[in-house]
């Protein structure tokens, strides 16, 4: 029975997509389906996480072609990625469920149902053993987000979708896909595998750098939900949609899955060895190093806060590829650290940002001048997420930058390590005026605020204790990514 479980995270997402669909007009039943599905699915992660020196092989679903399969597997990386996946699920459930009621917001059974649906594909996308898996997945995913970031249905809502689906889509199926078909015809197969498949596969004389370099710039902009420049523009054009979309977008699912992707596909297609002493791997990072830099400047500027928090996405989201790029064993614990710090701390944001605007209305940076005297608890919590974000000790974001300047000062990274101080003196620029309105101006004596509902400030204290206990203990990780051959 064991072998089994591993679809389990795919189908149970589905299965409680299903359920929304036919039961939604039964109220009794609404809220014991919406926790469920995610309480059952995080269940089966952490118990395929003890059994994972038994899930040590692949699982076959369907035979395409000659080696290629559609099929699922486990390895390190992966094993991290689903339970960070599933975790957020749960507590974003709740937090949504507050906050689409709150704010009066129709199609509540669409919402979920996509919702879930889309979980399902960033399980499989964590699950996937090879490349046309994982291709698979990652397309499935932005189709179904699709109907989440247009669920306002006005022409802006349309708009931001049409260009949500053109950049993502196009970009996979002209360069992500052709990337794929260049690994098949060199080295036969497509299987992630330890050491990295083209390493493994083929001897020196089988590949040359050129072709390595094209692979991985494929790869690199392919993959678009990475946001790296200039396929960057989709994500701050998708906060036209609820708040609750924007945190899956940045946190839990789509932008999570692009970084995870690249990862996986560098650790365990090219393999790092592979990849040393390459001068498109320089080219990346200063490709990266710009739109770290470049993003948060324009953060700077942005008056709208999910916005500036969509811009800071994507600098935040180079920050895991220049990570990876480092190309050490050390560096792979530094992305991947990286990674489950910006999802536990921009969801954290996103949530706050959410709940001042359900409270307030506000949606304008400009607009809340001492709103934290009324919101303490969201303050607060915003406060610790770009806190986290900037690198502060006793916060998750101070540990994830500790290993990649870490990483970056052994390999003598000395351009990395230069972005990264440049980008915590940005991130600096951009946070800080907004906790100093919060808490140091004078308030509107005329505004009145609304109560929150009690999952909204539950979501939000739970991430807040989320990035304290992952510095705590970052083991919980480290431990896991150590394992990576």
């Amino acid at each position: 029975m064991i072998e089994y479980l591993i679809y389990f995270p795919i189908l149970i997402p589905l299965i409680t997509a299903i359920a929304i669909k036919l039961s939604w007009p039964i109220k009794i039943t609404r809220k014991l389906i919406l926790y469920f599905g995610p309480i059952l699915t995080l269940a089966c992660s952490i118990y395929i996480y003890n059994k994972f020196d038994k899930l040590n092989s692949n699982f076959d679903i369907i035979n395409i072609f000659d080696n290629i399969t559609i099929s699922l597997g486990i390895e390190p990386i992966s094993m991290v990625f689903l339970i960070m996946v599933n975790t957020l699920w749960l507590v974003a459930t709740a937090y949504s469920l507050g906050y689409m009621i709150s704010n009066n917001e129709k199609r509540l059974g669409n919402f979920f149902l996509f919702f879930s649906i889309s979980i399902s594909c960033a399980n499989g996308a964590a699950l996937s053993s090879n490349l046309i898996t994982l291709f698979i997945f990652y397309e499935l995913l932005t189709i179904s987000t699709y109907p989440l970031v247009t669920h306002k249905g006005d022409e802006q809502s349309k708009a931001s979708g049409r260009k949500y689906l053109l950049i993502l889509l196009g970009t996979s199926l002209c360069f992500f896909l052709p990337a794929i078909g260049y690994v098949y015809h060199l080295s036969g197969g497509l299987e992630f595998v330890d050491q990295g498949l083209l390493f493994t596969n083929l001897l020196p004389d089988q590949i040359n750098n050129l072709e390595i370099s094209i692979l991985l710039i494929l790869f690199v902009f392919g993959i678009s939900k990475a946001a790296v420049m200039p396929f960057h523009s989709w994500l701050p054009a998708a906060m036209v949609a609820p708040t609750p979309v924007s945190a899956l977008l940045h946190a839990v699912a789509v932008v999570k899955v692009g970084v995870f992707s690249i990862i996986k596909i560098l650790v365990y297609t090219f393999g790092i060895e592979l990849l040393h002493g390459l001068n498109i791997v320089d080219l990346l990072v200063y490709i990266c190093g710009f739109t770290i830099i470049a993003t948060s400047i324009i953060a700077l500027k942005q008056d709208n806060l999910k916005r500036l928090l969509a811009y800071s996405t994507i600098s935040q989201l180079s920050y895991v590829i220049i990570a990876i790029l480092i190309l050490t064993p050390s560096a792979i614990i530094a992305a991947t650290m990286h990674l489950i710090a910006h999802a536990v701390s921009k969801i954290t944001l996103f949530f706050a940002a959410g709940a001042i605007y359900t409270s307030t209305g506000f949606t304008n940076i400009s607009e809340m001048n001492g709103i934290g005297k009324n919101l303490k608890v969201v303050c607060f919590a915003f406060t610790l997420g770009a806190m986290s974000l900037i690198g502060l000790p006793i916060l998750v974001g101070f540990t994830s930058k500790w290993y990649i300047v870490q990483s970056a000062a052994s390999d003598s990274q000395w351009i990395i390590l230069s972005i990264i101080t440049i980008s915590t003196l940005l991130n600096i620029g951009y946070f800080t005026p907004i906790i100093y309105k919060f808490f140091f101006t004078q308030k509107n004596a005329n505004k009145k605020f609304k109560d929150l509902p009690l999952t909204i400030n539950f979501a939000i204290l739970s991430c807040c204790i989320l990035m304290v206990i992952l510095f705590l203990y970052p083991t919980l990780i480290i431990e896991v990514i150590k394992n990576v051959q």
